[in-house]
């Protein structure tokens, strides 16, 4: 019962971090501007990514197959999808159901063991971070003037205030947070025996531990360079889901290869916050993007992200559903080598 309480509080306070990010990303907008960009908007564009988007979750089932076929067991393409599926529709309601629901429907219907599926899923998670990782790093160093003067009014001017260009207050605070860090790694290294006795300790380790065997496990892949090539073919669907829409304003149309790399590889933030299908994380993050780095008007630049957001959001709701019927229709299999 506790367990239960718990689990709804951090839902409740997942979903109330994702309305005060959307109210955020709308502040000082009127709805009725946002409405009329939305209402010009070439939804054609929209389409086109929603039609990518299935095709990078068929990649993401091929994929998965590579890592479940690697432990010698054998699954059909279209019921990998279909559970794909199902989970993006599952982290819809929670964040991190996903992982879970898939794996309970394809273990169902391929007789394949769950904890065996689930580690699969955290070696796909764990590599795709890594992926992630690379994309903010080619974003920071190609695009450093730009990101540099983002992060210096998102970050350094709230905090120094003005203070944000005197050298020597930023050394004050670079050695007061590095004075930080070595104080918490005194503390940490005196308070490790206890710690490791605590439920928030042995999670983290465990996850970290999950983050090293996840890597491991993709390097000992026979078919690696199939799985780079389903990798690589995931995430460039990805970014043209994100340029594609580009098209669909008159004020986005301008932007470039590279812009949609940068708009990838910070949007994804949003995405992978634990809010409930990254409403508000996302909106809040884009918007930001395209109006402080690329100058796009804040109207223009919510609309995108509120169309984009709501397309895929569509497309998961409406295949999600549809490949929840279809799995039902799927002959369970009787037995799995």
């Amino acid at each position: 019962m506790k367990g239960i309480f718990i689990a709804i509080i951090k839902y409740l306070f997942f979903v109330a971090l994702g309305v005060s990010l959307l109210f955020l990303a709308f502040r000082g907008l009127a709805l009725k501007e946002l409405w009329e960009e939305l209402k010009t908007a070439n939804y054609w564009w929209f389409l086109g990514a929603i039609l990518l988007a299935i095709v990078s979750h068929i990649f993401r089932a091929l994929r998965w197959n590579l890592l479940i076929n690697q432990m010698g067991y054998k699954t059909r393409t279209s019921t990998t999808f279909y559970s794909v599926m199902m989970g993006y529709l599952a982290n819809l309601a929670l964040p991190r159901l996903g992982e879970v629901t898939r794996c309970g429907f394809l273990a169902k219907k391929e007789k394949i063991p769950f904890n065996a599926l689930f580690g699969t899923v955290i070696a796909e998670r764990v590599f795709d971070l890594v992926v992630l990782l690379l994309i903010i790093g080619i974003v920071v160093l190609v695009q450093i003037q730009k990101i540099g003067g983002f992060i210096n009014e998102m970050l350094v001017q709230p905090l120094l205030g003005v203070y944000s260009g005197n050298v020597t207050a930023i050394v004050l605070v670079t050695a007061g947070l590095a004075l930080l860090v070595l104080v918490f790694l005194f503390v940490f290294r005196r308070s490790k025996p206890w710690l490791k006795t605590t439920l928030a300790y042995q999670k983290l380790e465990s996850f970290i531990d999950g983050f090293v065997e996840g890597l491991k496990s993709i390097g000992k892949l026979k078919q690696r360079i199939l799985f780079l090539f389903h990798t690589f073919m995931i995430w460039l669907l990805y970014l043209l889901m994100i340029i594609l829409p580009f098209k669909a304003f008159p004020e986005t149309a301008h932007l470039n290869f590279l812009d949609g790399v940068t708009v990838l590889g910070i949007g994804s933030l949003g995405i992978v916050a634990p809010v409930p299908g990254g409403i508000g994380s996302y909106h809040f993050v884009v918007t930001e993007v395209l109006s402080q780095l690329y100058e796009v008007p804040v109207k223009v630049a919510a609309a995108y992200a509120t169309a984009n957001h709501a397309a895929q959001t569509l497309m998961f709701i409406v295949i999600g559903i549809v490949s929840y019927f279809l799995l039902i229709l799927v002959k369970t299999k009787a037995r799995n080598a």
